[in-house]
This record gives C-alpha cells, structure tokens and sequence, in this order.
C-alpha cells in the first residue's frame, strides 16, 4: 500500500466543504491542510481538526502537499494556480478555470510548461450517466449528432443573492455561473463548438445581471444545437432536478438534455434510447425505447479519485487545463453574442499564442512567487 495521497483544500465554502468530505470518504487519500481567508474557515478547520493556513504559499512550504484543489472565487484561481504551478504541485480548479480565456490560457501554458498537472472541476463529466451516455454516442448507438436541445431552467431564492451580493452583479449571472456546466457536457458529447448567437434578458429581480438566456450554437461536425438557462423560471428541466447527484435537490423524473441522431435519440439524464427497427427509418414505423442501465456514484469522489491518478501519472486528465479553457471561450462567445447581438466564432486556443507570456517569464513570475 502506497503512502496517502495529500490533498489541500483551498476555499471552503460550500464547494470546499463538498471537495473536503469526498476526500475524507476516499481510502489512501488524506485532507493534508485548509486554506482560508475567512473566520469561518477557521472554525471548520478547527472543528474537522485538518491544519489550518490563511496563505497559500505559507501551506505549500509547511504542508508539501501531493495535490491542490482550488475551490476559492473565480477571480482568485489565476493567481493561486501559478503559486501551485511554481511549487510544481498539482491542481484541481473549479470550475470556470477562470475569469477570461486568456487569464486560462496563461495559467494553462505554465502548467504545461512546467510539466504540472491540471485539472479543472466539470464534475459532472465523472458522473456515471454521462459515462453511460458517451459511451452509446461513442458507439454509434444514435448515428451521427444533428440536433441538441438544452434546458438549465431553475429557481433561485432571493435569500441565495442576499447571502453573497456579488450573485447579483454583471458576470455573475446563469450564463457564467450554470450554463457552463451544460456547455462542458455538449462539447464532451457532440464535439466541439464552432459559432455561437445568443440572447439574454435583463433580471427581473434589478440585478446588474441576466436572469435568461438562449443560444444557437453551430458545432464542427455540423450538428446544430440549442439550449437556454434562466435562475428565475420555476420548472423541473435542469441537471440538478433531473440527475439526483446532489442530494440538497429534489429529484424530478425529467430529463434536460436531448440528443438526436441519423439513426436514433438519446435523453439525459435518464438514458432513454429510442430507435426504430433496423432499416425501418421513418416516421410510420413504430419507434421503440430502450433505457441504458448504469450504476450510481458520486462524481466529486470519483474526479478526486482521478486527480490521484492524474498526479502520479498514471492517467490522462478527463477534463485537462485545455478543456476547461475551451467550455471558458464558448462561454465568453455567449456573453459577447448577447451584448453584440451579433453571431460569434470561436477561435482554436493556439490562435491565442500571443497572449501567453514567454516561458522565460513564466520562469520569473515562477520564482518572484517561491521568494514571496
């Protein structure tokens, strides 16, 4: 039996404390350390007696973790992931991996560049459902993808805004905080995105953000795809109803994704196939539905399973620094699309070279944060 793989929990808000208790729930994987900023964070360390850090870097010389996880703002993750990046320890960022895709693509390079793994948290890639779901896709199960229908329609309670004001200010809106969950699962599903045109409506509530929005998104293999969210419609279409992976949520037996092919379509989450018979492709003959069958497991315990084999090098990352930096620019293409009212295209991330810093002064930044 090898040595506990340590993990230090950065952030340990609601998020935090869901990483913390997956790790706990894991053998031969340890809570190595906490760090917050906040008194609160304090008390939860002293109450699960994990060592507590209020700096990153101060943890990272004491504690030598095996891996990071990231679960602070999103604004913060740029900053402390090269901080992990320059003490070569591997990381887990919750999603979005950043603010911008080209703040993602400089943490991204440096962590490639330094040869350190990086995984961005889109859990839900690690739930059984989906694993069920690309494997039928995979499998030519429906034939080719041409059409995806999306719903991520929930109900926010005001007390949610109240708690955290900055929920009610512009970039804080369903589009960045929900919608690109959804948006990780079509690219994983049906390939990459291409074009997007979106709208948004301002919130009802008075907030500085959205609370509704749509696009149209065009994808490489031709498959066209359309999906809106929206944090104040009351209905049971959206991942957190329909999947039962987080218990907090009542369970509706819907489904929130639709994907259809040449030869077939697939609903999830609840991997419903319907096919007609062989060779009996039209609408006069009888349809038929057949329901996928998968075990249940939590995805927050088996992504920082992986993360444990992505750091010894025993895996490839399912969801790599690269991946989350491309959900990132769909996301982006979707914000820009609803304020220009213009059609977006995404550009590949290698187009964006010229905004990464060169590996020369990576290797400074590197060495002014290992001399703070």
């Amino acid at each position: 039996m090898s040595d506990p793989f340590k993990i230090a929990v950065v952030g340990v808000g609601l998020v935090g404390r869901r990483h913390v208790d997956a790790i706990q729930s894991l053998q031969n994987v340890s809570l190595a350390a906490v760090v917050d900023q906040t008194p609160e964070g304090e008390t939860y360390a002293a109450k699960i007696g994990a060592p507590y850090f209020s700096d990153l870097s101060q943890m990272l010389q004491t504690v030598s973790p095996n891996g990071v996880i990231l679960a602070t703002p999103t604004p913060l993750h740029i900053e402390q992931g090269l901080t992990c990046v320059a003490y070569g320890c591997p990381l887990l960022v919750e999603k979005p991996i950043a603010v911008d895709a080209a703040s993602a693509l400089k943490l991204v390079h440096a962590a490639e560049v330094s040869d350190v793994p990086l995984l961005v948290g889109h859990h839900r890639r690690h739930n059984p459902l989906i694993a069920a779901a690309k494997q039928a896709i995979d499998a030519n199960k429906i034939g080719e993808i041409r059409g995806i229908q999306g719903s991520c329609w929930f109900y926010k309670p005001d007390g949610y805004f109240d708690v955290a004001p900055w929920r009610k200010k512009k970039g804080a809106g369903p589009i960045s905080v929900n919608l690109v969950h959804d948006i990780d699962l079509m690219r994983y599903l049906a390939g990459e995105i291409v074009q997007v045109h979106a709208y948004a409506q301002p919130s009802l509530r008075g907030f500085d953000n959205e609370d509704v929005a749509a696009a149209v998104m065009t994808f490489q293999n031709g498959a066209i795809a359309t999906i809106s969210v929206s944090d104040s419609i009351v209905s049971p279409w959206s991942w957190e109803l329909t999947s039962g992976e987080y218990p907090i949520y009542p369970t509706t037996q819907e489904s929130s994704y639709l994907i259809g092919g040449s030869h077939g379509s697939i609903s999830i989450p609840d991997l419903r196939l319907w096919s007609h018979e062989e060779g009996q492709r039209d609408w006069w003959t009888p349809i038929s539905v057949t329901s996928l069958r998968t075990a249940a497991s939590d995805p927050l315990v088996n992504q920082i399973a992986h993360f444990v084999k992505v750091a010894r090098k025993e895996a490839s990352p399912l969801v790599s620094g690269w991946e989350g930096l491309k959900t990132l620019q769909v996301i982006e293409a979707i914000q820009k699309s609803c304020t220009s009212g213009v059609s977006v295209t995404i550009a590949e991330p290698t187009s964006m070279q010229s905004e990464i810093a060169p590996t020369s002064k990576i290797s400074d930044i590197s060495q002014k944060i290992l001399q703070k």
